[in-house]
């Protein structure tokens, strides 16, 4: 046989498969009304272990672990068919049917917002962005951020999650997997870094640069312009700014924001001094309760999932199957289980898609366990 054979033989077989798939997927509407009448879940983990199991015997020695993948495929389609047929309520489609119905329609202008460091930090840049007139309150940790929010002492955060540059904030995932809150909206910003010192005080001078660990990663290429000066983590770039300014001995600087210079009266020696010229930082802007305002297409979710083979696959299989765009996956250890992850997702999808309302109808079945984060946009 020549390939042009070869091609039809196998479009051929792909008719035939169609249409089974087809009739297939009829009988598990049938299965899906009988469960309906007979309130039984959709899922039935012993059965399709079972089917896995003599499908398995069936294929040829050589196929076998193909056969396994793609009814393992062929399950996941089935139980979202049956699951959009039955269309049922859960307790959290309710809340974010419930969120988009009693949130306002704007998001508010003023408020009171907690954000980590002191007067001048980055995400105080990222909150002025988000509000027109907020009320910052300043809290020397992120944990101590979640745990303003939690308490209702302030109504939102703003917290930085990831760098363009640096990569994800890891601190800040591991406090979402201990805190209970809502992610309301996002917004990424350009970071530009300063080298800023007291005024009098020249680069040859320079002894200690201070600032956080992200910005000193993020200007690693400068740095090596001072081989002898002594790099100093600290918790917050604007923190080392003031640190800079009440220093009592000269040959310090800071690496922070050009607002931090105007703040504490500093001299800039450098401006832009980040390797990489679109260096980005994306902040999330969270709150106690979910509030989901028009137009919201972005979601996020912590899933723990079984430490078995193929189990991530199936979640991403699903968002496939139900046309999702993943747009960020991350994972991150669980302290209290060995070599076991938490996985982090953004997911690109609207709202109000009936696609989105489904999943989150699903994700029971997905995972051991799983947080819904919010819903929300992103201003660019």
């Amino acid at each position: 046989m020549d390939l042009k054979e070869y091609r039809a033989e196998i479009d051929k077989l792909d008719k035939e498969l169609v249409s089974v798939f087809s009739k297939r997927m009829d009988v598990a509407a049938g299965i899906a009304g009988y469960k309906k009448e007979h309130a039984l879940p959709v899922y039935d983990g012993a059965r399709e272990r079972e089917k896995l199991l003599a499908v398995r015997e069936m294929a040829p020695e050589a196929l076998r672990d193909y056969t396994v993948s793609l009814y393992s495929l062929l399950f996941d389609l089935s139980r979202s068919y049956q699951s959009r047929l039955l269309g049922g309520e859960t307790a959290l489609t309710r809340q974010i049917e419930d969120a988009i119905a009693h949130t306002d329609k704007l998001f508010p202008d003023t408020a009171m917002v907690a954000c980590q460091g002191v007067e001048g930090a980055y995400s105080q840049l990222a909150c002025d962005k988000l509000f027109k007139l907020p009320s910052v309150f300043f809290f020397s940790t992120f944990g101590a951020v979640f745990s303003a929010i939690e308490s209702g002492l302030c109504r939102y955060g703003v917290i930085p999650v990831e760098n363009s540059t640096a990569g994800s904030v890891n601190a800040v995932y591991d406090l979402m997997m201990k805190h209970d809150f809502r992610i309301v909206r996002s917004i990424r910003l350009k970071v530009d870094h300063n080298l800023l010192v007291k005024p009098g005080t020249k680069m040859e001078d320079i002894k200690e640069i201070y600032s956080h660990a992200q910005a000193l990663s993020q200007c690693g290429g400068f740095l090596q312009k001072f081989p002898k000066a002594k790099i100093i983590p600290c918790e917050n770039t604007a923190i080392a700014a003031k640190r800079v300014a009440e220093s009592e001995t000269g040959g310090k600087a800071a690496i922070s924001s050009s607002l931090c210079r105007k703040i504490y009266h500093l001299d800039c020696l450098a401006e832009s001094i980040q390797d990489q010229g679109n260096n980005t930082t994306r902040f999330i802007c969270i709150s106690k309760k979910p509030e989901i305002y028009p137009g919201a297409d972005r979601t996020s979710l912590m899933m723990v999932l079984p430490h078995e083979a193929g189990s991530l696959y199936k979640v991403l299989s699903r968002f496939y199957a139900l046309g999702i765009n993943l747009i960020k996956l991350e994972s991150r250890p669980m302290p209290e289980r060995n070599f076991e992850f938490m996985f982090y997702f953004d997911l690109d999808t609207s709202v109000y898609s009936p696609s989105f309302i489904q999943l989150m109808g699903e994700l029971d079945e997905l995972c051991e366990s799983f947080t819904y984060l919010g819903s929300y946009s992103e201003v660019v």
